[in-house]
């Protein structure tokens, strides 16, 4: 087998179970190259097939860039402590009390998980850029538990109303390579569609510190909606998800934000584990990963 490309099996390898036998031999080469390449010999470490598989599963089992996409998520793990050894929902708590961030509670049509996030509720003051950073990698490790989130990715809408100086002098262009690293090839993780709303002119130089560090791929999935996003949103999402803030007949967002927030809660044990053991290999959870909704009751 090469680097995933020859198999058995013509239809979509995404679509399989973790325990099929033609994901199999994709994960024994995954974890054999894994142990070969970069693995430090004093470390013994027996990655579960669940956690490998995400890998696979974000490069279309291509184990070649599937081993790269895992190189790079344990670097930047191991190299941004401010933002990955504490993974506790203590550390970022009033931020989700302030409803900044959601995940809603449905798929959109393509299957993709939805998460917003609401500039306005973050402010500077109280909060720096690194936990805000923290939120988004919580919510990232929570969904990317779930089988359709690894197939199907996830798309985010950033409102942007509330955008001022302040937010802007908090990010420099080293963490603008940081943020652009972890969209594009640093986390496992497809991201589908990235969408602004509200955003303001003076916005414009931040995205543009951002914009060369992002593949064309990324780039022709960024949508800016300005002013008149109840409009163009419906061209990319179903009114019943959304919510009624942003044109939608779905839950509000304070229900949204309380809604995950209590989610996150609930998943302090498991975000634990995963701020001391960032390759995975100790962490042990079993989620519900085909439910389309796995946090509401």
């Amino acid at each position: 087998m090469k680097s995933g490309e020859d198999t058995d099996y013509e239809g979509d390898l995404n679509s399989l179970p973790d325990d099929s036998n033609f994901v199999k031999p994709y994960l024994l080469e995954l974890r054999q190259r894994a142990q070969k390449d970069i693995i430090d010999p004093q470390q013994s470490l027996n990655w579960s097939e669940s956690f490998l598989i995400k890998f696979l599963r974000a490069r279309d089992f291509n184990v070649e860039l599937s081993l790269k996409l895992l190189v790079n998520y344990q670097r930047w793990r191991r190299e941004c402590p401010e933002i990955s050894a504490n993974l506790q929902p203590s550390s970022v708590l009033g931020l989700l009390q302030n409803n900044y961030h959601g995940v809603l509670r449905d798929r959109d049509l393509s299957g993709s998980r939805v998460l917003i996030y609401r500039i306005g509720q973050w402010n500077p003051k109280d909060f720096t850029v690194y936990e805000v950073f923290r939120v988004s990698l919580i919510t990232s490790e929570l969904i990317v538990q779930e089988t359709e989130t690894q197939r199907n990715g996830l798309k985010a809408i950033f409102d942007m109303q509330g955008w001022c100086f302040a937010h802007a002098l908090q990010i420099n262009p080293s963490l603008a390579k940081r943020i652009s690293s972890v969209l594009t090839d640093s986390f496992p993780l497809k991201v589908r569609g990235i969408h602004l709303i509200n955003e303001p002119i003076f916005f414009r130089p931040v995205f543009a510190m951002l914009r060369p560090f992002l593949p064309d791929k990324i780039k022709q999935r960024i949508h800016m909606h300005g002013s008149t996003f109840k409009e163009t949103l419906r061209d990319f999402f179903s009114e019943d998800i959304l919510p009624q803030e942003y044109g939608g007949s779905g839950p509000s967002m304070e229900e949204v934000c309380q809604e995950w927030t209590s989610h996150i809660l609930q998943s302090e044990e498991l975000l634990t584990q995963l701020s001391i053991y960032p390759a995975g290999d100790e962490v042990t959870s079993d989620p519900e990963p085909d439910s389309q909704s796995a946090y509401s009751s």
